[in-house]
């Protein structure tokens, strides 16, 4: 995972820049994220992977698959990712230029995964306090996870708060093994 993080690091901030320049930060972002689910898909990946087919056919239909909206820059991105055999990298490329655009507008990304769905006046307790202690605006994601069976988990990019009830039956079990 951190080779991955360290390939797609200077693509990511190359397209950072450049999304700067454009003053078209959520443009990029979405193309980012079409991007990202275009070479996930398992028979592109496979085209990717497959030594035989060329780097400019498996861009030319990213490319085509990916319409329009993907623009001229936005091409010669995927050109340039498949002359280096780096298309495998979207996905994390995506997520990096992510952090890059929320560090540029102050915010931070959270997801909330809780037992069970949070009332609206729990998740603004949450956005709050998330805000009070990281001093930034916070996007939420939310999601419900049963077998947290009570409690929840909120991951900020590399931090992981674990309030749930299994996490905390998982600390007493490794305690107790000690």
């Amino acid at each position: 995972m951190s080779e991955l993080s360290t390939l797609a690091r200077p693509y990511a901030e190359a397209v950072f820049r450049l999304a700067q320049d454009e003053k078209d930060l959520t443009g990029w972002s979405l193309r980012l994220k079409s991007l990202a689910l275009i070479v996930a898909d398992t028979q592109m990946a496979r085209l990717i992977a497959d030594p035989v087919v060329a780097a400019d056919r498996v861009a030319g239909l990213i490319i085509e698959v990916a319409g329009s909206d993907l623009g001229d820059r936005g091409s010669n991105f995927v050109t340039v990712l498949a002359e280096n055999d780096r298309l495998s990298l979207l996905p994390e490329i995506g997520v990096q230029f992510e952090t890059l655009k929320a560090d540029a507008e102050g915010t931070l990304e959270a997801t909330i995964t809780s037992a069970q769905e949070l009332s609206q006046a729990q998740l603004d307790e949450l956005v709050a306090g998330l805000k009070a202690r990281f001093n930034r605006a916070v996007n939420v994601q939310v999601a419900v996870d049963p077998e947290l069976i009570g409690g929840a988990v909120i991951a900020i990019g590399d931090q992981v708060i674990d309030g749930s009830i299994k996490g905390r039956l998982q600390r007493m079990s490794f305690a107790l093994q000690a």
